[in-house]
Parts: structure tokens; C-alpha cells; sequence
């Protein structure tokens, strides 16, 4: 059976997410527009930087700092190579972080699918519903056909 279009991109941003370098947690995301990949991005240091899996967690107050996370990584993505994601989708893995959801607002997204609610922040969810976010968990195994 062909999986809905939430499920199909979910499961993509699942397939990102291996690419993650930082074990704390593997997170991709997936931008899209009228159900056209426009980037993606997953946790990973910075380019030419050592990553995680290589030198190991650079950890200040509980945080690894030497990891940039999958959705600032994808709108880097989209910048970098001239693309508009004014009106894009967000699939993400993992709930964003604060800083995540201020990049994704200023970004343009207009909705974010997300399936793990990981440190639910709320003045994150206050800031997505301020800016009309559309908001969905869509609780996915990714090795489960949809």
C-alpha cells in the first residue's frame, strides 16, 4: 500500500537521519514544498570540523556544542544554494530544540511534522503557535511500511 504523503517524508527524513554524526541523537529533516524535496539536513558538525563520531561529544551544560542540528543544517542547505523555503513543510525527526523552531519561523516554514517529542520545550511550542504553525506528530517506525 503507498504511504500517505506525511509518512513518505517522515520516512525520508528517518533515512537522513543516519547520516547524523552525533549519537545524542540522530535527527533528519527534510524540507518541502508542493511534495518537492527542496533540502535536507541531519546533525553534524560543522564542515572541515571534526565530528562526534570522530573526536567525541564537546559537552558545555548538558549540550553537545560541536553539532549543528538537522533543521538549522537543512535551511543552511537551502541558503547556500539560493532556495526558498518560505512555505516549506518541515519533517523532522525529533521535536526542534528553541533555537531550532526561531530558525524554522524566521525560515518561513508554515508546518512541522515531527515524531519524537524529545524535550518538549514550551516556550517552543508557544513560539510555532504564535507564528500559526501548523504542528503534527506523525509517530512513525520507519522500518514499518505505513
Amino acid at each position: 500500500m503507498r504511504p500517505d504523503w506525511d509518512s513518505y517524508f517522515m520516512k525520508i527524513a528517518y533515512a537522513v537521519s543516519e547520516r547524523s554524526t552525533c549519537d545524542r541523537a540522530l535527527v533528519g529533516c527534510v524540507l518541502v514544498v508542493d511534495k518537492r524535496i527542496l533540502t535536507t539536513g541531519f546533525n553534524g558538525s560543522p564542515a572541515g570540523q571534526p565530528h562526534c563520531d570522530e573526536a567525541g561529544h564537546l559537552m558545555v551544560d548538558g549540550h553537545c556544542i560541536r553539532t549543528i542540528h538537522a533543521e538549522t543544517n537543512a535551511i543552511i542547505q537551502a541558503a547556500l544554494h539560493g532556495v526558498s523555503t518560505k512555505g516549506a513543510t518541515c519533517y523532522v525527526t525529533h521535536l526542534p530544540c528553541i533555537n531550532c523552531t526561531k530558525v524554522l519561523i524566521n525560515a518561513g516554514i508554515v508546518r512541522l511534522v515531527y515524531s519524537v517529542a524529545y524535550r518538549v520545550d514550551e516556550n517552543a511550542m508557544n513560539f510555532l503557535n504564535t507564528a500559526n504553525i501548523e504542528i503534527c506528530q506523525k509517530e512513525l517506525n520507519p522500518s514499518v511500511p505505513a
